[in-house]
């Protein structure tokens, strides 16, 4: 299969489509470098990261553009991400890293992407001028189809809700910009560093 870079969509290029191109969405890294290695590595065909924020310290930009190796990366801030300074200077070192301030609103292979930290604001975005809105924030997976419009929390890479004060999944989803298709996955409780199993499909699917 024949991979190409996909960035954000200038205005030429909003009206070509690719062959495929697979999204990985993560979300509330929080520092933890070794559940990131592990969701990195499971994820590792595809072709473009969207983070929605929470990475937490500076340095796990490094990690995140190390990790990826030279494909895009799209990354909006969250409530923990408060060094911006430094996290906006890591950034300027690597090309492939994109930061979008609080809200990325953009195309990715002729998909229509809304990209936010918080479920609240997510709630308030009109899915009719989406495809696809991210979010994150409440640690909670979600994988969800309305009004045409895909909804994903991809919940949480740090691996902990604080509602409740427990450990949860380590999960991300995966996107196919081709078949429109979304599907979570699971990395840890009993499978190696670099596997994944499937999580449950979405929920309240449009017909």
């Amino acid at each position: 299969m024949v991979r190409q870079r996909v960035w954000a969509a200038g205005p030429q290029e909003k009206q070509i489509r690719r062959l495929r191109v697979t999204v990985a969405i993560i979300s509330d890294i929080h520092d933890n470098v070794w559940n990131l290695r592990s969701v990195l590595a499971a994820a590792g065909t595809a072709d473009v990261l969207v983070c929605c924020g929470d990475l937490c310290a500076p340095f796990m930009v490094a990690r995140l553009a190390e990790g990826f190796g030279s494909r895009p990366i799209h990354v909006v801030f969250g409530n923990n991400d408060g060094d911006l300074y430094r996290i906006t200077g890591v950034a300027a070192g690597f090309g492939n890293v994109h930061l979008h301030g609080e809200l990325f609103s953009d195309q990715l292979d002729g998909r229509a992407f809304v990209v936010t930290h918080y479920d609240t604001v997510a709630a308030t975005i009109d899915r009719g001028a989406a495809e696809v809105i991210c979010y994150g924030h409440n640690h909670q997976y979600a994988l969800e189809r309305r009004d045409g419009c895909w909804l994903i929390n991809p919940g949480a890479v740090m691996g902990y809700t604080p509602a409740g004060n427990r450990e949860i999944a380590v999960s991300f989803v995966l996107y196919d910009t081709r078949t429109n298709e979304a599907h979570g996955w699971q990395v840890g409780h009993g499978n190696r560093c670099g596997e994944a199993a499937p999580l449950p499909g979405p929920a309240d699917s449009d017909p």
